[in-house]
């Protein structure tokens, strides 16, 4: 990587940081790097476009697929997402969400596993070997506690070292030790610094456990240059307007920011295009069909798996013989709800 740097100048390096626009990377022929394009998906590979012709193979909630507590399974799902990744030609799966379900309010649980952060990471670091087996990228988000909705962007989580570490940041940790290429950071604030220049990107990340992908902004959550740039932050999302870009050149040029910050950032950058395929001579991409027969019975198998029965006071298995109706009730016998909405929604 050090020898491809080479040929950059520092302010190509440092442009190469900032998305080229919402779900895509910057290219840079002189070291043959291509795109990287990105694409939501906690429950489905959505694409770059939300778009009805455009159909997606829909899997139960991140929430129903914890309810399994069966991590091949997942494991299995993954791999399936990442088909459906490459035929849609995708890079990067901007999942799975590892934060916790924290209060009853919380609008994006569909999104996450669980209450408990080791139910959490175990089924995390299942779906990340899924996604990664296949040669796709997953996403740990969002790096860290960003589990309240009330003030979701501003939000400052005061937490103690204890409860950041066996709570909040464990299910992060247990990605990292599976292997995960991406890791978001979140748009709150932990104990009075916003997540995106805040020392955790650096410490326990990838100083204690070693990670060495890339850290990628939330969507809009550098407000910043020179904090997040010399902070542990990789990339800053969506393009290709934003506080770096050429403001970070610029940073880079007059000193704020030291060109060794903006090396490390490229060259992780770069090691995550070689993992995704994206870097060095074009290779076409191997065919990746989604079968569909295939798709369905396991996604029809995590729905049955996902279905916890608390207790059965010999009520089911149900006797066909013995009924006569069977009444399902409530709004959702007459409008099934498949889906949450947001990053997670896709057209099934």
């Amino acid at each position: 990587m050090d020898r491809l740097l080479g040929k950059l100048t520092p302010r190509a390096r440092a442009l190469l940081l900032s998305g080229a626009t919402t779900w895509r990377t910057r290219a840079e022929p002189a070291v043959a790097l291509r795109e990287l394009v990105m694409s939501d998906g906690p429950a489905g590979v959505r694409g770059q476009a939300w778009d009805e012709r455009s159909t997606s193979v829909l899997l139960p909630s991140a929430t129903a697929l914890a309810a399994t507590w069966d991590e091949d399974l997942v494991e299995d799902l993954g791999g399936l997402l990442a088909a459906e990744a490459r035929r849609k030609g995708v890079h990067v799966l901007l999942a799975p969400t590892l934060n916790l379900h924290r209060s009853p309010l919380g609008g994006r649980h569909f999104e996450c596993f669980s209450e408990d952060p080791e139910l959490t990471g175990r089924i995390g670091a299942a779906f990340i070997r899924g996604v990664q087996a296949q040669g796709v990228a997953a996403t740990a988000k969002h790096y860290v506690a960003n589990d309240s909705e009330t003030d979701r962007l501003t939000v400052d989580v005061r937490v103690g070292e204890r409860a950041l570490r066996e709570v909040y940041l464990a299910p992060f940790e247990a990605a990292v030790a599976a292997g995960v290429a991406l890791v978001m950071a979140g748009y709150n604030a932990v104990n009075g610094t916003t997540m995106t220049a805040n020392g955790l990107l650096t410490d326990p990340l990838k100083s204690e456990w070693g990670f060495d992908g890339v850290v990628v902004s939330d969507w809009g959550a550098v407000r910043e240059t020179v904090a997040t740039a010399c902070a542990g932050l990789d990339l800053a999302m969506p393009g290709p307007d934003g506080p770096w870009g050429e403001a970070l050149a610029r940073a880079v040029a007059d000193g704020r920011v030291p060109e060794a910050a903006v090396d490390d950032k490229a060259r992780r950058l770069l090691r995550l295009a070689a993992r995704c395929g994206a870097l060095g001579e074009e290779r076409p991409p191997a065919p990746a069909p989604v079968r569909t027969r295939r798709a369905r019975a396991l996604a029809r198998r995590a729905v049955a798996a996902g279905a916890v029965l608390l207790a059965n006071r010999d009520v089911l298995p149900l006797d066909a013989d013995r009924l006569g109706t069977v009444a399902v009730i409530g709004a959702h016998a007459a409008r099934t709800r498949t889906q949450g909405g947001g990053s997670a929604g896709v057209f099934p």
